[in-house]
Parts: C-alpha cells; structure tokens; sequence
C-alpha cells in the first residue's frame, strides 16, 4: 500500500517546479514555441553553415543542427516521434527548473557563436538565446506591485525604530 501511495507522490512532485515557479499557460507556451522556431532557425542556419570550406564554420553549423534537435527533444517531443527517448527526455527536460533550462539553452546557443563569429551563427542562434532568455525571466518571477513593497518597507521601519528605542533604553 505504500509502494502504491510512494508512486503517487512522486509524478506530483515531479511535476511541481513548474508550477511553483508561477509559469502562467500562455507563458509556457510562449517559451515552448520559442524553443522550437529557435530549433527550426538554428537547422537552417547550421545547413547553411556547413557549406564553406572553413573548418570552424562547419564546426559551428554542426554544433547549431545538434542544438536544433536537442531543442525539439526538449520543447516538442511530438516532432521526434521515431526517436525512442523523445518522451523521456522531454520529461527529464520538463522536470528541470526555469533557470537551469536558461543557463543550458543560453549556453548551447552562445558555443556556436565563440567557435565562429558570423552573422549566419549570431542570427542562427538569436532565437535559441532568446528561448533561454524567456526561461530565465520566468525564473526571476513576478515584479512585486508598490503596494507590498510599500509595506515591507512599512514594517522594516518598524522593526529599525524598535531596535532604536531598545538601543536608547538601555542606554538609561
């Protein structure tokens, strides 16, 4: 009974980070169709790529066609549907949190670049970059409305007046 009660818990926890985060739908969304026209933007630039006889340029366009299929993997599994591992990955993917999946697709997207600095890589990769810039925003969360802060404020006075009478009190 446990084991079945164990079982239960753990795809609910599995699926919490991004939900504590505060991800709305449309924001998720938002990151997921950025992920895959990253993904579509950084196969077309990495073919391009390829084609010079500049060994660092095919080194980058390799690097970007990987990005490109390690973006769909992630964002889109539906799109690799002959790939075995596409679900697990993507649940893997799924079970990360907002700011690591910004550190590697931000990462991922800046490699190409420092191999070979040219327009076809930094336009190629500017909508992957982007992607791991949205999941770091989402990271960050919500900006605070002046009414909370207003308070907080309020009740750090508070406490540093406190302090100040204390401090003046023993001083008697």
């Amino acid at each position: 009974m446990s084991g079945a009660g164990g079982a239960a818990v753990a795809p609910a926890s599995s699926a919490q980070p991004a939900q504590e985060e505060g991800m709305t739908w449309w924001y998720r969304w938002l990151c997921r169709l950025s992920g895959v026209l990253g993904a579509v933007s950084c196969a077309i630039s990495g073919l391009f790529n390829c084609i010079t006889i500049h060994p660092l340029n095919i080194a980058a366009g390799v690097w970007m066609v990987m990005n490109a299929s390690v973006l769909l993997l992630c964002e889109a599994p539906f799109c690799c549907q002959l790939v075995e591992f596409a679900n697990a990955v993507a649940a893997k993917a799924d079970r990360l949190r907002a700011w690591q999946k910004a550190v590697f697709y931000c990462g991922m997207a800046v490699v190409p670049v420092v191999i070979s600095l040219t327009l076809t890589t930094l336009l190629g990769n500017a909508i992957a970059f982007a992607t791991g810039v949205l999941y770091g925003l989402s990271a960050l969360g919500k900006k605070g409305d002046a009414i909370s802060y207003a308070r907080i404020q309020q009740q750090r006075q508070q406490v540093d007046e406190e302090k100040l009478t204390d401090a003046l009190e023993g001083e008697l």
